[in-house]
């Protein structure tokens, strides 16, 4: 019998428990019901998409059955080596941005006939921002006097009016530093699809806010072939996530409220400098 040593892992948020099974492998349990349904899409999928992007993407290698009292599907994927970018020191972040860029502009480029549109699955990122409108409003509310209301309002109604037309393209659904890999200084791989699917690739843009800034930002935005509307749902995007996790509203991830009042001023004084 081979025994493969399980450790812990944690490169992918909060929606999945990760383990790490010997050298070459990784075992991802979804954490509750809403992500459940993630795990037989990346098993689609994600062979597809790996076949046009020009760096590595988790690889699904064997599919679990509920059973012993887990009660949601489960996977295996091959080991990618490398720590994220939030913890690695990367060398040169205009030419990250620039890799990540590449990367997403591959992505879209993937032919995106019967993709999962979005929903439930991957809380509707490629939809329509007005899904989140009443819950942004909440958190503004709900933050009173710590904010300027009327120009956080004027960069979330800009981006509800700039509708997206174009037709739908594969996205990744959840850019963060935490599922971007590091090695050796540079952009190694890309992680946790979960939230993947076909349709407006604007909340892809959020790590311009919430990770680079300065030339890097303006490479990513240089490198990327979308347009202004794109880049206004980008930073609706980026504003609504913000909000919430300041506010504390319930669902959010209770860390990083700092972190998001930052964000929330730089997108205010972004889009008041346009």
């Amino acid at each position: 019998m081979t025994r493969l040593t399980v450790t812990p892992v944690f490169p992918g948020g909060w929606d999945n428990r990760t383990f790490r099974l010997g050298p070459d492998l990784l075992l991802r349990l979804p954490s509750r019901a809403a992500y459940a349904a993630q795990v037989e899409k990346e098993q689609r999928w994600l062979p597809t998409l790996a076949a046009g992007l020009p760096l590595p993407i988790p690889m699904p290698v064997a599919l679990g059955a509920p059973g012993e009292g887990y009660p949601w599907p489960w996977s295996i994927y091959g080991w990618l080596e490398g720590e994220t970018a939030s913890a690695a020191p990367i060398d040169d972040m205009t030419r990250f941005a620039t890799d990540l860029a590449a990367l997403l502009t591959a992505l879209q480029q993937i032919d995106a006939t019967d993709g999962p549109a979005p929903g439930p699955h991957n809380f509707h990122r490629g939809g329509a921002l007005a899904t989140y409108d009443a819950e942004t409003r909440t958190a503004i509310a709900a933050l009173g006097e710590r904010i300027d209301a009327a120009a956080v309002l004027a960069v979330w109604e800009a981006a509800l009016a700039a509708e997206w037309r174009g037709p739908p393209v594969w996205l990744h659904g959840d850019v963060s530093a935490g599922n971007l890999l590091v090695r050796e200084g540079r952009l190694s791989a890309v992680i946790d699809f979960g939230c993947c699917g076909v349709g407006d690739p604007a909340c892809d843009l959020a790590l311009a806010w919430t990770f680079l800034e300065g030339e890097a930002r303006e490479a990513f935005r240089a490198a990327l072939p979308l347009d202004a509307g794109c880049w206004a749902r980008g930073r609706g995007w980026t504003l609504w996530k913000a909000l919430i996790v300041w506010a504390g509203l319930p669902g959010a991830n209770p860390l990083g409220a700092e972190t998001s009042q930052r964000i929330v001023d730089d997108l205010v004084a972004e889009h008041a400098a346009l």
